[in-house]
C-alpha cells in the first residue's frame, strides 16, 4: 500500500472484487466514452476476481502494476486506479500510464495527487526511466492531470485506440526520469 495526504494507493491483493465491481458498476456509464467496450462479466465480483488475479500475477512479474485508489476516510471504498502497463526494462526501462476516476471524485485534484506518487514509484522503486500515457484530445481534465505532473506533449497518434468501438485519435504524453540521463 502507498498513501498519498487523501488517498490510500491499493496493490490488487488488497482490493475485494465486490469493491472492484461496485466501482466498475457505479461508473459505468460515466466512463463508457473513455473505455473500449466491456463483456458484460466485467461488472460482476467473479469478473473482478478473475481480474485482480491476473493483476496479482502481473505486479509480482513486473509487468503491470495497477494501484487502486481509496479515500483515507473511507478505505473500503474503490473510487479508481492507476495502471503502469507494459513494464519493458533493459535498455527501454518504459511504461504507459492510464487512470481513471470515479464521477463523484473528479475536480479535486486527487488524480493528480495519485500520478504524482506513482510517478516517485516508478522512478524511485522500478527504476523506470520513461512513462507514457495517451489521452483523447477532448478529455482536458486528463490532460490537465498529466501537464501538472511534469509531462509534456510528444505529438497526436491518429486513430491510436478503440474506444468505445471508435477508433479515437490520442495525444502522446511522456515524462522522463530525467535523474538517469
Amino acid at each position: 500500500m502507498f498513501e498519498t495526504a487523501r488517498l490510500l494507493l491499493l496493490r490488487p491483493d488488497e482490493v475485494t472484487a465486490a469493491a472492484a465491481a461496485d466501482y466498475v458498476t457505479r461508473n459505468r456509464e460515466f466512463l463508457a466514452p473513455y473505455e473500449p467496450q466491456r463483456p458484460e462479466n466485467y461488472y460482476t465480483p467473479c469478473g473482478q476476481s478473475d481480474l485482480l488475479r491476473r493483476q496479482s500475477e502481473d505486479w509480482h512479474e513486473k509487468r503491470a502494476c495497477r494501484l487502486y485508489l481509496s479515500p483515507k476516510e473511507r478505505p473500503e471504498l474503490i473510487i479508481g486506479y492507476i495502471n503502469l502497463s507494459n513494464i519493458v526494462m533493459g535498455a527501454f526501462c518504459s511504461c504507459f500510464m492510464g487512470y481513471q476516476l470515479d464521477r463523484d471524485y473528479i475536480n479535486r485534484g486527487l488524480m493528480t495527487e495519485a500520478v504524482q506518487r506513482v510517478v516517485r514509484f516508478a522512478f524511485d522503486e522500478l527504476g523506470l526511466h520513461r512513462i507514457e500515457g495517451n489521452i483523447m484530445p477532448r478529455n482536458r481534465a486528463s490532460i490537465r492531470v498529466v501537464e501538472k505532473c511534469g509531462f509534456y506533449n510528444e505529438g497526436l497518434a491518429r486513430k491510436y485506440l478503440r474506444i468505445n468501438g471508435v477508433w479515437e485519435d490520442h495525444i502522446h504524453f511522456v515524462r522522463r526520469n530525467e535523474s538517469m540521463e
